[in-house]
């Protein structure tokens, strides 16, 4: 081998293509598309932000929320998810709904408090990785069907519009929020560690999949109603909404704990008398009812 041509062997090992054909389907880059116009809608608000136009901003980020709720959608209908696809939907998300929220808060609210400000924004943005890429690992695991009824924390989305509630507020004309920075520097702590936390929050992905016709169109009303409170007064709805969501959380501990219960209850019943002795049971507990032991 000649040491001067640079090759150090490492070309002849296999390599992994990007994508598993040689040719694709146009309709699998469709999801992309969504994803990377999520992703500079996120970019865009950290310029708007830097910019000052706040309002802008927040827009920004509801629609970059908006569209991540379609490309992951829209590439299931389609069956075209690739791995590439969820690479690419964490990076957007961790731009869009961490670092994004982070800088826009930091540059609105934190500039009296310095150090402590960019840390508070810093931890919130290192947060939301470590949420996503556990979201990720966690992908494979196998979970009852409930489950699936229920996020491991704030969902990303979720939790870039939650921090946000102080502009909201502000918004509102109510009270000026960034007379209080350390307070909301503490919220901001306060939701990265729900981020990352193993809280159970209520997701509401088995309900879309079969509603009642008698529910059909009070769901139609309740959307056109949310859209034209968003419409007419944005930051006091937003605010409304991001408070009942933060109310539901214990509601939904509760639930999920309640389930949890009923699970291993119901497992226990299945069980043999030897595994439920090595469970901890005590022997009575592997007598069958009506009968007594000799």
């Amino acid at each position: 081998m000649d040491p001067s041509s640079g090759d150090d062997g490492l070309d002849d090992r296999p390599r992994r293509t990007l994508f598993r054909h040689s040719r694709i389907p146009v309709k699998a880059l469709l999801p992309n598309f969504f994803t990377l116009l999520s992703l500079c809608a996120g970019l865009t608000a950290i310029r708007m932000a830097i910019e000052l136009k706040f309002d802008a901003a927040l827009l920004l980020i509801a629609a970059a929320a908006l569209i991540d709720g379609i490309d992951g959608r829209l590439a299931r209908a389609l069956k075209v998810q690739s791995r590439f696809g969820a690479e690419l939907d964490s990076l957007a998300d961790t731009v869009n709904f961490g670092v994004a929220p982070a800088i826009i808060l930091y540059i609105w609210a934190f500039g009296q408090l310095q150090a402590f400000g960019w840390v508070a924004s810093m931890v919130f943005a290192c947060c939301m990785g470590l949420r996503l890429a556990r979201f990720n690992s966690a992908l494979d695991v196998e979970k009852p069907k409930w489950m699936s009824n229920y996020f491991t924390g704030i969902p990303a989305p979720a939790g870039a519009m939650t921090v946000l509630l102080p502009l909201y507020l502000n918004g509102t004309g109510l009270v000026r929020v960034p007379d209080y920075p350390l307070p909301v520097a503490l919220f901001t702590l306060a939701v990265a560690f729900m981020l990352v936390s193993t809280i159970p929050t209520w997701s509401g992905k088995l309900l879309g999949e079969r509603i009642s016709r008698d529910y059909v169109l009070p769901i139609f009303a309740g959307v056109a109603l949310v859209l034209g409170l968003l419409w007419s007064y944005p930051f006091q709805t937003a605010s409304v909404l991001t408070l009942v969501y933060l109310g539901l959380i214990p509601f939904s501990y509760r639930q999920y704990r309640s389930r949890q219960i009923m699970d291993k209850t119901a497992n226990y019943g299945t069980l043999t008398p030897p595994d439920i002795i090595e469970r901890g049971h005590p022997p009575d507990a592997a007598v069958p009812p009506g009968e007594t032991k000799h």
